[in-house]
C-alpha cells in the first residue's frame, strides 16, 4: 500500500467521522483539530483507520504527529515494517 492510498483511507474515515467535510479539498497541512475534530472524534478515526490498514500499534506511537501528511507517513512506514 502506497502512502497516497494511506491518505485516502485517512480522508474517508474523516470524512465518516466529520461529514460535514465531505467535499473539503483535503491537503496533507491539514490539521485534524482544526478541521473541527474533537479529542473523540480524532480517537475515532485513529482506531478506524488503524483496522483499515489492519496495524495494532500503539496509539501513544502517533501522538507526535502535526498534520494528516504526516499520520500518513508514520502510517505507511508501520504498514512497511508488518
Amino acid at each position: 500500500m502506497d502512502k497516497q492510498r494511506i491518505f485516502e483511507v485517512l480522508v474517508t474515515n474523516i470524512c465518516e467521522v466529520l461529514p460535514e467535510l465531505d467535499g473539503h479539498s483535503f491537503a496533507p497541512e491539514d490539521q485534524l483539530v482544526q478541521l473541527g475534530a474533537d479529542s473523540v472524534d480524532r480517537a475515532e478515526i485513529i482506531t478506524m483507520v488503524l483496522e483499515d490498514l489492519s496495524l495494532k500499534i500503539p496509539r501513544i506511537e502517533l501522538s507526535g504527529v502535526k498534520n494528516i501528511g504526516e499520520l500518513a507517513e508514520v502510517l505507511y512506514d508501520k504498514v512497511q515494517s508488518v
